[in-house]
């Protein structure tokens, strides 16, 4: 048994190397629209899937991306919580993973949304009621989180992404690689799924003020 799990463990890590290497070789078309190709644009924003952080509205990036996705807003029952999409089937090129993505609502708007919404029984989700899509679709992408199919290693990112501005180990299982010109927070985990988590590197400060308050 122990000889199996070994092997399994093995036969994922070696799958993930080759997803992670074969993007544009044997292929005479570049693919585009992969991890980690973050575009810096003239004015210090970041492109990451076809999708300007900051600026680009949620309508837009489902043109991008497609409908199959859930729209909510995930809140526990004493926070504010975000307004979410969720693609749990995305493909990056010959990346699969699950995506989501975090909306750029006022807190007093996400209130009044969160007020009109409907519940699916005791979960976290808050479903906006038919008349409230106009407002959520014309609100803009703030945070993308990608989750790959396959766990991450410190030596795939390091070819992939180079090297991290700054390691914080938040704690015995994670640990945050930051890369603050490109707005993206690698999060590696020993005991569960790596988080890509791309946000614009104007608030990059302020995020990682906040990683270093975490006990």
């Amino acid at each position: 048994m122990k000889y199996f799990i070994a092997l399994l463990i093995v036969i994922l890590v070696v799958l993930g190397r080759v997803f992670f290497n074969s993007d544009e070789e044997g292929s005479n078309q570049p693919v585009t629209g992969l991890p980690w190709q973050i575009d810096i644009l003239p004015g210090g924003d970041t492109r990451v899937f076809g999708i300007t952080l900051g600026h680009t509205t949620l309508g837009e990036a489902i043109a991008l991306l497609g409908d199959d996705m859930d729209l909510a807003i995930i809140a526990a029952p004493h926070e504010a919580g975000a307004l979410e999409t969720y693609y749990s089937h995305y493909s990056a090129g010959p990346i699969t993973g699950k995506l989501i993505l975090v909306l750029d609502v006022a807190p007093d708007a996400l209130l009044s949304l969160r007020e009109r919404a409907f519940q699916d029984g005791g979960s976290r989700k808050y479903h906006l009621h038919p008349d409230d899509l106009p407002v959520a679709y014309r609100a803009p992408v703030k945070i993308i989180n990608f989750m790959p199919s396959f766990n991450l290693d410190e030596e795939i990112v390091q070819v992939r992404f180079g090297a991290p501005a700054e390691i914080i180990q938040a704690h015995a299982e994670q640990k945050h690689l930051l890369y603050p010109d490109k707005g993206l927070d690698l999060i590696l985990n020993t005991d569960g799924k790596e988080v890509l988590q791309y946000l614009a590197p104007e608030e990059f400060s302020a995020y990682r003020a906040q990683l270093q308050q975490v006990p």
